[in-house]
């Protein structure tokens, strides 16, 4: 078996990775769901909490398949078991803090400490010809995992505890284990017998990397415009509506723009030739994706509320989804840009200042015209970034 795909070139997302993408477009439209039916501030860190779950088993899963050649039968079918259990977590969703608590947590488990022992396990067989130095690399790779899969089994046990709890017991327990997985890769998942992980033992395809990433983020924009459509079809169809339908689309579109309009191909460039594409994947496409994708989910929460109420009052549920979705994205965007460009993204935080200042005037106007002000200042972003000259220089910091 060939283990390793390579770092070199530019390792081409594989059509089974597609398909492995597919169980996540169901997985963030329940959370949108559960969001929507949920909103209060508990709502809104159990949501957190499985958006958190969702993402490290994808994001996860990422990095093994950047490594590992998905064309092979065995990883091939690794991902078949592993969208398997994640379409259990997904389809579960809706009852995680009910009675389906333990299902979430048990598939979720086992993705986590699954996908780690058959990576050690397989980094343990020498490939065929293997030359000293790709078994150097095998056998750090191998270290690094079986330092992620100790942190993953404590995390994973306190997820089965958690499913196994009720009421807040269960939302503790949640909690710490996002914390242990969350802060593992900052750590180098320290071992005190194994040491720790740096960066540089993670020889990454940066482009393939780059690649997934922009891939989740089409994701959870295609999910956010079939929410709208959806919400729309069944309402009246009446001008109000209408114009928040439109308005609702112009905002997707304005948060595609300033993602792939201009960053997204540059940051592909600069981690693809970066000589430490690890610091980079691990800040910008692991850690710094999230709250892009969070502010996706957010922002179509407060579509659906626009359009299905555009005019009158606007609540504090439309105020805070209307300005935070928005806002969650450009300081996402900000720190994905910083980790990659360095720098500082003065537009993002001038939005982010201007969305601020609009929550007292969401009290005097009614939701359709709040979300209209919130899409003109991100289309006001991407008319300003359009002003400024592309930078295409890594970060040094």
């Amino acid at each position: 078996m060939r283990v390793l795909r390579g770092s070199a070139g530019r390792g081409q997302v594989t059509f089974v990775e597609l398909f492995f993408d597919l169980i996540y477009v169901l997985g963030v439209t329940q959370l949108t769901h559960l969001l929507i039916t949920h909103l209060t501030p508990l709502g809104a860190l159990q949501t957190l909490l499985l958006l958190l779950a969702l993402w490290f088993a994808w994001v996860d899963t990422s990095w093994v398949t950047n490594w590992f050649d998905p064309n092979q039968i065995g990883v091939r079918l690794m991902l078949v078991v592993l969208m398997l259990l994640s379409l259990i977590i997904s389809a579960s969703v809706p009852e995680a803090y009910g009675e389906r608590g333990i299902w979430v947590a048990s598939a979720y488990a086992a993705i986590q400490v699954g996908r780690n022992v058959f990576v050690v396990l397989t980094l343990g067989r020498a490939g065929t010809n293997e030359s000293p130095e790709q078994k150097s690399q095998r056998l750090g790779l191998r270290l690094n995992f079986q330092r992620l899969l100790l942190w993953k089994s404590v995390s994973s046990a306190l997820w089965v505890a958690g499913g196994l709890s009720h009421g807040s017991v269960r939302l503790m327990f949640w909690a710490i284990a996002v914390v242990i997985e969350y802060s593992g890769a900052a750590a180098g998942f320290y071992i005190p017998w194994l040491g720790r992980s740096t960066p540089a033992d993670w020889p990454i395809n940066g482009r393939h990397l780059a690649e997934r990433g922009q891939l989740f983020i089409l994701i959870a924009l295609g999910e956010s415009i079939l929410i709208t459509g959806t919400v729309f079809g069944d309402r009246p169809a009446e001008a109000p509506q209408l114009f928040a339908f439109v308005v609702s689309f112009l905002g997707s579109v304005a948060l595609w723009w300033l993602y792939f309009d201009r960053s997204a191909e540059a940051a592909s460039a600069v981690i693809g030739q970066s000589e430490d594409p690890g610091r980079i994947g691990r800040s910008a496409y692991t850690y710094f994706q999230l709250p892009m994708v969070a502010g996706i989910i957010v922002a179509a929460v407060g579509d659906e509320l626009v359009i299905a109420h555009p005019d009158g009052h606007s609540g504090w549920a439309t105020i805070v989804t209307v300005l935070g979705g928005p806002a969650l994205f450009l300081a996402g965007h900000a720190l994905f840009k910083h980790s990659v460009f360095g720098g500082v993204s003065i537009p993002r935080l001038v939005a982010f200042a201007v969305l601020a200042a609009l929550v007292p005037v969401g009290l005097v106007v009614p939701p359709l015209v709040l979300s209209l002000l919130a899409t003109l200042v991100v289309v006001g972003v991407g008319v300003w970034d359009s002003l400024l000259p592309a930078h295409h220089a890594p970060a040094t910091t």
